[in-house]
């Protein structure tokens, strides 16, 4: 018999659907993938995700990404991180939101300000210390 729920595999990245922190952590950092590292730029090896992709719509995709980034934040609330720390992670949403707004210096700042990788950092750093066993070893 299972442990618990199956997780769900859209795309191949595995998303867990408990509550507990190992789930909560998986789903932070599929969600970040996906915004930041989903694709490479054909020809080069530079990882760009939905982030860079939707943020060349006008408005729309700013607006998308950001909501989409403050999922990540959510989450990191579901965890019991401190409210410092989910206003600086708002903060990287709303700066790169604000930038990305901007036409075509906005698209090119997309490519090298990583709001969700950084958020994704934070969170990393504050389970690390505060629940080590949630800890993946990384490649």
């Amino acid at each position: 018999m299972a442990d618990g729920p199956e997780p769900l595999r859209p795309m191949g990245i595995e998303l867990p659907t408990g509550n507990d922190l190992v789930s909560i952590r998986k789903r932070i950092e599929a969600m970040e993938h996906l915004l930041e590292r989903s694709f490479t730029i054909p020809g080069t090896k530079y990882p760009v995700g939905l982030d860079s992709i939707i943020g060349l719509v006008p408005v729309i995709g700013d607006v998308v990404t950001a909501a989409m980034g403050a999922y990540i934040v959510w989450e990191a609330r579901n965890l019991g991180i401190p409210k410092w720390k989910l206003w600086r992670m708002a903060g990287n949403i709303a700066f790169d939101s604000a930038v990305g707004a901007v036409p075509l210096v906005g698209d090119a700042f997309d490519l090298a300000f990583r709001s969700n990788t950084r958020n994704l950092r934070i969170v990393k750093k504050h389970l690390d210390k505060h629940h080590p066993h949630t800890m993946v070893i990384d490649r």
